[in-house]
């Protein structure tokens, strides 16, 4: 590529700068959703920290300010808020095994039939398999979802043509 035209594609592209990451915190998730944290004894998040700094450190690696702007810090929170929710929807501390675990992964759409008699419960998961065919499980909770609406406002992705 000719080199004059370097800097056009960087700017058309939304291409972000090397090495460009935010500096979301730990501390500013505490304020900023403290509905993940324990107001009781002991106080702390409702997840591992190790998880927390993981979630943490992708939103810093995916949420680039120079794309997001102002809005940049509720993003970051949304997208940490997004997985944090999805991994306690699998967290159970009385999960004595593997099945456990995962029943408490399962996809569970609005409940479509249902008898008494030897139980039996049938669901609709239609709305979720729709709603993750473009946007994968960002659906799944309220905060994947916001970020979703915001991602379109913001425009994550960008044009290149020559």
């Amino acid at each position: 590529m000719i080199p004059y035209f370097e800097g056009a594609k960087q700017t058309a592209a939304n291409v972000p700068q090397p090495e460009e990451h935010g500096d979301y915190t730990v501390e500013m998730f505490r304020t900023d959703f403290p509905q993940f944290y324990s107001t009781g004894d002991p106080q702390g998040p409702l997840l591992p920290e190790a998880m927390l700094q993981t979630f943490i450190d992708q939103a810093n690696d995916s949420v680039l300010p120079s794309r997001w702007g102002s809005m940049w810090r509720y993003a970051a929170g949304l997208y940490v808020a997004h997985f944090a929710a999805m991994y306690l929807k699998t967290y159970s501390p009385s999960s004595d095994s593997a099945s456990q675990v995962a029943n408490g992964a399962a996809q569970v759409g609005a409940v479509k039939t249902a008898t008494m008699g030897d139980t039996s419960i049938g669901y609709d998961n239609s709305a979720i398999t729709a709603g993750t065919e473009k946007w994968g499980t960002w659906n799944a909770t309220q905060y994947g979802a916001q970020l979703v609406t915001m991602a379109r406002m913001v425009g994550m992705g960008g044009v290149y043509a020559i």
